[in-house]
């Protein structure tokens, strides 16, 4: 037992020692390792010391390589955009024709976005290089301006209009390729400036309507060297105003409907008004030179004045719903021949009251005399322009084309209230046709001497006025106002006529003295009572006494001498064929019962011999017959 715990203690002395044995290693490597440490230490300065400036230049190194490749790159960009400038330059010298429009705008495209880029480098090195790009562009800009105008002289050859007018085929367009390629340039060279395409279109496009219409404003201005004269009044149509205005409306709203697909939509108006300036400035001096004719042949081509307002305002108002712009100029053009239109209502009234006043001398005839024919002939000429001239008289207002002399014949002052269609018109023939039959009354009345000669020539004047109004557009426009005078005057120019038939029929008045004796059976019957036969001639006769058949004979020689000296006179007027017939039937109603009357009981008094009876009822009828 005490043998192992000592082999214990043995065992356990040598581990004892063995484990202080690895102790001193232990140090002995500690100490080495500290001494490698130092060593390295010392070793790893020496190191850095000599490293450190290396890594200093290997760091410049990388910057400077950094900033090389940033400046190749700056290089190889700013040679990038000159290299283009070459090529483009190459394309856009060459030409459109050459190249072709697509392939030309796409080059000149690259162009202003390379020059864009260069402007943006701000480099002093580029600014050559930028003045010669803007050079380029230039150059383009101006071959696709040269290529615009070649394309519109194209386009643009005048024609003659009244082929399309007359076959009533549209004036010819822009062709769809030429729009395309005007439209690409365009808006090509509108791009940030002000494009001359614009100009260019205006004054090439302007140029071919003005010539286009020459020929047309030239004949409208044709009816200026015909004669003047009171013979010579315009008719509707002898002026080719109408044809000329119709021509220029068609030309500007075809040139419209060319602008639209080729321009922007706010520049539409007013190239189109610059477009159609001159041949508006050539309208206007046309329709001042025609104003000028109409001014010093006032009396014979006032119609031309109502035909001008017609047309032109027509015009105006086509014109406008296309461009705006264009209805004022052509409204003011028309305003002074609107104005003399209007002041020609009243000169004729005035002209009316001088010719009538100015008449010397009226032929003992009875015929009626020009004027009135003029007169009414210029009131039917009127019903051709009735739209311009309804709008003259509502200009100037119910009763405004009397002068201010004037004014007192008229029973209403000048209004501007509302009117039905044409009663103006109607009011101005009343006041036409009343002027005239009055003025023409008076003017009998100084220059003939018989009443009856009087009646005569106011019933053919008066038919001359209802001829023209029952054998015209006026029978439908006259007031009842018109006719009502009208009848007036027939009545009156009849009366005055017939008084001189009224002598020999108060000789044909027969007093019966009914109480000369005591028996009723002693005279005949009259004949003219109810249910009484016929007269026995020789029973009235033989019942009278010598005195009263002295008398009876002395009636109708009297009757003969006055009805033979009137129906003479009769015969020497020159009676319109109405007046001719009106008269007879009157004086047939005034002497044919007091003749046939007074014949039935006194013919047999001079038994047949035709010495006191010279007409029969049969031949008095036949007499009065013939004066129809």
């Amino acid at each position: 037992m005490p043998g192992q715990q000592r082999a214990a203690h043995n065992e356990d002395s040598a581990e004892v020692e063995v484990l202080f044995a690895l102790t001193g290693k232990l140090r002995t490597l500690n100490k080495d390792i500290r001494g490698s440490l130092t060593r390295l230490e010392s070793n790893g300065r020496e190191i850095q010391d000599a490293i450190k400036p290396i890594y200093g230049n290997t760091s410049k190194l990388q910057v400077t390589n950094t900033n090389i490749d940033r400046l190749n790159t700056a290089i190889n960009n700013i040679r990038k955009p000159l290299d283009k400038k070459r090529r483009e330059d190459n394309v856009i010298r060459a030409g459109l024709q050459k190249v072709g429009l697509n392939d030309y705008l796409a080059s000149l495209d690259r162009t202003q976005q390379t020059l864009n880029d260069l402007t943006n480098t701000n480099f002093r090195s580029n600014q050559q290089a930028i003045a010669d790009m803007r050079e380029l562009l230039n150059f383009g800009n101006q071959e696709l301006e040269s290529a615009f105008l070649d394309t519109m002289r194209s386009e643009s050859s005048p024609v003659e209009p009244l082929n399309y007018i007359t076959k009533n085929l549209p004036f010819p367009s822009i062709s769809e390729e030429s729009i395309s390629k005007l439209r690409a340039i365009n808006a090509f060279v509108s791009k940030g400036r002000e494009p001359k395409t614009v100009n260019i279109y205006a004054e090439t496009r302007g140029r071919y309507i003005k010539t286009t219409l020459q020929n047309l404003a030239t004949s409208s201005l044709g009816i200026m060297n015909r004669k003047s004269g009171s013979e010579n009044v315009y008719r509707k149509g002898d002026c080719y105003i109408g044809t000329y205005a119709l021509a220029l409306r068609q030309l500007f709203e075809a040139e419209y409907d060319n602008i639209c697909p080729i321009f922007l939509r706010d520049q539409w108006t007013v190239l189109h008004t610059m477009t159609c300036h001159d041949a508006m400035l050539e309208l206007q001096r046309t329709l001042k030179e025609l104003h000028i004719y109409i001014k010093n042949n006032i009396s014979t081509d006032c119609f031309l004045a109502y035909e001008l307002v017609e047309i032109i305002t027509e015009l105006s108002f086509r014109l406008e719903s296309k461009n705006l712009e264009l209805k004022q100029p052509v409204q003011e053009a028309l305003r002074p021949i609107r104005s003399t239109a209007a002041y020609s209502l009243t000169r004729l009234l005035e002209e009316l009251k001088s010719r009538t006043n100015n008449i010397v001398g009226l032929s003992q005839d009875a015929a009626a005399v020009p004027v009135a024919s003029e007169i009414m002939t210029r009131l039917q000429t009127m019903t051709n322009y009735l739209a311009p001239l309804d709008s003259i008289l509502t200009s100037v207002g119910d009763g405004g084309w009397r002068s201010s002399g004037d004014s007192k014949t008229t029973s209403q002052a000048p209004t501007l209230r509302s009117f039905n269609e044409h009663e103006l018109f109607s009011a101005y023939v009343k006041d036409t046709v009343h002027d005239l039959l009055f003025n023409l009354e008076n003017k009998a009345k100084q220059l003939l001497k018989t009443k009856g000669t009087q009646g005569v020539f106011i019933a053919n004047n008066l038919a001359i006025v209802d001829r023209a109004i029952n054998h015209s557009d006026l029978q439908n426009l006259i007031s009842d106002v018109t006719r009502s005078e009208l009848d007036q005057y027939r009545q009156k120019s009849e009366k005055m006529y017939t008084d001189a038939w009224v002598e020999p029929g108060r000789l044909l008045h027969d007093a019966v003295h009914t109480n000369r004796s005591s028996h009723p059976g002693n005279r005949p019957p009259s004949g003219s009572q109810p249910g009484a036969g016929p007269v026995d001639s020789a029973a009235f006769v033989k019942s009278l006494s010598s005195k009263e058949k002295d008398d009876k004979k002395e009636k109708f020689k009297n009757f003969n001498i006055a009805f033979d000296d009137l129906i003479v006179r009769h015969k020497t007027y020159r009676m319109e064929p109405e007046v001719r017939d009106q008269f007879a039937k009157a004086i047939a109603i005034l002497i044919e019962p007091l003749y046939d009357r007074f014949w039935d009981r006194y013919h047999e008094i001079d038994k047949g011999k035709g010495k006191y009876v010279r007409y029969d009822k049969q031949q008095l009828a036949s007499v009065l017959a013939s004066l129809g």
